[in-house]
């Protein structure tokens, strides 16, 4: 996949495709094509920092951390973004989601990786 600013960190999407965050602060999200689906910057017209880590829930969300933010915030397929966690993340670096609502922060100043519950609905 040419003509992309910085790749940091990719993630499939559960229906094909996947999302990359890019250094230059934005997030992609491309079709199992490779072809370009949507910019999460314009989509949502959210202002990044530097989004890092990414991963896609089971419904189809997007979530994004931003390590000079210090925030990850979910992006869902419909509706506004959701900031999930705004406090307790020193530099949040990859990340991953549970099929049980479970989202796992590597963070890098901490040397550890935080969990947070997010989903409170059974998968």
């Amino acid at each position: 996949v040419p003509n992309l600013q910085g790749p940091r960190y990719v993630s499939p999407v559960p229906r094909g495709g996947f999302v990359v965050s890019e250094e230059c602060g934005d997030v992609k999200v491309f079709m199992s094509s490779h072809k370009l689906l949507s910019s999460l910057s314009s989509k949502y017209g959210h202002q990044f920092g530097n989004p890092a880590g990414v991963c896609v829930d089971t419904d189809g969300s997007i979530l994004v951390a931003d390590e000079q933010r210090r925030t990850v915030h979910l992006f869902p397929e419909q509706g506004a973004p959701i900031c999930l966690v705004s406090t307790g993340l020193q530099r949040p670096a990859g990340m991953a989601c549970s099929s049980s609502g479970h989202l796992f922060v590597a963070d890098t100043v901490e040397n550890c990786v935080k969990v947070f519950k997010y989903c409170v609905r059974p998968p």
